[in-house]
């Protein structure tokens, strides 16, 4: 009895495992395709304001305040699409580069891309912090310029 307990609990643990995996697939799926949808409305906005501004350009006429309106509107979808993006990334386990765009693992130092060093931003903020201002306040107390006068 105890090998066929062990079956059914083996059988249990790997079944969890795979809904799991399942329900990460899944969300990882609806992501993308709010990714893709976010980039087909930030196209569409701009064809829109394209066409807002050869009209207006050829009217003569420029409303400023709509124009304000559209470009607004499209950095919105673009704050949206980054925010879906990293949620894709971090899933992935993946780090994106800021300077390119493309993706790479997370314990990639430098974007194999564009050479861009990458900073992890929960870990490697806290510490640099408290790290650079004590370095950099010893080094302005005793100032190198007198000594340089007293040498020169």
């Amino acid at each position: 009895m105890g090998i066929l307990d062990d079956v059914v609990i083996n059988a249990k643990s790997a079944a969890h495992t795979v809904g799991k995996m399942a329900g990460q697939f899944v969300d990882m799926s609806k992501l993308r395709i709010n990714i893709s949808e976010l980039n087909g409305e930030i196209n569409k906005r701009y064809q829109e304001l394209g066409q807002f501004i050869y009209e207006a350009k050829k009217a003569g006429t420029a409303d400023e305040a709509e124009l304000a309106d559209k470009i607004a509107g499209i950095d919105d979808l673009y704050a949206q699409f980054s925010v879906v993006s990293a949620q894709l990334a971090a899933m992935q386990n993946k780090i994106t580069c800021p300077a390119c765009g493309k993706q790479m693992p997370q314990d990639s130092m430098f974007c194999s891309h564009c050479g861009m060093k990458l900073e992890k931003p929960q870990s490697a903020a806290p510490v640099e912090e408290p790290a650079a201002e004590p370095v950099e306040a010893p080094a302005e107390e005793p100032p190198e310029t007198p000594e340089e006068k007293t040498e020169e």
